[in-house]
């Protein structure tokens, strides 16, 4: 496959991964397009980002961003609350306020409920949409934008703001033209304002991306130029002892987890988090702990050491293990741990 392919006026780019700037410690990533007149206009606006589970929805925000700002885990469900990222670029003048969405399913409980208005809500206000899906193991057409791809798709029957669909993990397939079939079959089941395949572990055509957005968003700037996040210190603490807490456990606690900051004491030097890691078995509070504790302090030190990096100052953190029974279906117990 030599170039674009026809329907695609040019924004659809397999491989190809143009020039972008290394960021330093704690610095968003800013990515280079092609050369652009001096004349062309600044523009911004707010872009969603939604798919089925496991996608990767968050690892194409941190990819985007330059950095690590959303937890990502090969346990489906991990996001579990908007998160907005900002991304910069000066040539041409952009800033997208980009929206990770937790993955959209059928719920069966109160936190699945819960979720799903969220990724809903994420829909909302913005100015353009962006599907995430991904090359099946086998890059079949007759199971591609099928099942739960075809579930979210149909959630956006009634949206007008335009639907960019992202074709991830292509770094999967030996030969791009399998792709072709893929794109064919994308065009005949929606009217798609843009495809664009790309790996956002590998970071490879994200430009593409950018470029097709940005041919959407409104004229002018909207944002503070500094702006990453809009969520606080505290909640990073509390989604990075959740990661480490996956990470550690895989599907040993699947998705009875969830963490609680009690107290969150910040300093130019050194900051001090007290989180509780909230369990719905007493089973799954052993697991957690570990034989002799072990397994906490590796939680405690991987959380720790994310936790520097993104504050960029030291950390002292004091973690503890609660039960709470059934959590996830109890609407006072979600209140209570941020998720309604």
């Amino acid at each position: 496959m030599n170039g674009p392919h026809p329907g695609f006026d040019g924004r659809c780019l397999v491989g190809g991964l143009q020039d972008y700037v290394s960021p330093r410690r704690g610095v968003r990533r800013h990515y280079n397009g092609a050369p652009m007149a001096e004349e062309a206009s600044a523009r911004s606006g707010r872009v969603a980002i939604i798919g089925r589970p496991n996608v990767g929805k968050s690892t194409l925000l941190n990819s985007l961003l330059g950095q690590k700002l959303a937890i990502a885990t090969p346990t489906p469900g991990t996001t579990r609350s908007m998160l907005l990222g900002v991304y910069v670029q000066s040539r041409p003048p952009t800033q997208i306020a980009f929206v990770d969405t937790p993955g959209m399913h059928r719920p069966h409980n109160a936190l699945g409920r819960a979720l799903q208005e969220d990724a809903k809500a994420g829909l909302s206000n913005a100015d353009v949409i962006v599907l995430v899906t991904e090359v099946g193991k086998s890059a079949s057409p007759q199971s591609f934008l099928t099942g739960q791809d075809a579930d979210v798709l149909a959630q956006l029957a009634d949206v007008s703001a335009p639907v960019v669909l992202v074709i991830n993990k292509v770094d999967r397939l030996k030969n791009k033209s399998a792709l072709l079939p893929l794109i064919e079959r994308a065009n005949k089941q929606h009217s798609f304002a843009a495809l664009v395949p790309l790996s956002a572990l590998r970071r490879d055509n994200l430009p593409a991306l950018v470029s097709a957005l940005r041919e959407h968003l409104p004229e002018g700037l909207a944002y503070d130029g500094d702006l990453l996040t809009d969520k606080p210190q505290r909640f990073f603490a509390s989604e990075l002892v959740r990661e480490a807490v996956l990470t550690h456990t895989r599907e040993e606690v699947p998705h009875g987890v969830a963490v609680l900051v009690d107290n969150f004491e910040e300093s130019p030097q050194l900051n001090r988090v007290a989180a509780t890691i909230v369990v719905s078995k007493d089973a799954h509070k052993g697991i957690v702990i570990g034989r002799g504790g072990e397994r906490i302090k590796r939680i405690g030190s991987d959380a720790r050491v994310a936790m520097e990096t993104l504050f960029e100052r030291k950390v002292f953190l004091e973690l503890w293990v609660k039960v709470k029974e059934n959590w996830s279906d109890s609407e006072a117990a979600l209140r209570q741990l941020g998720y309604e």
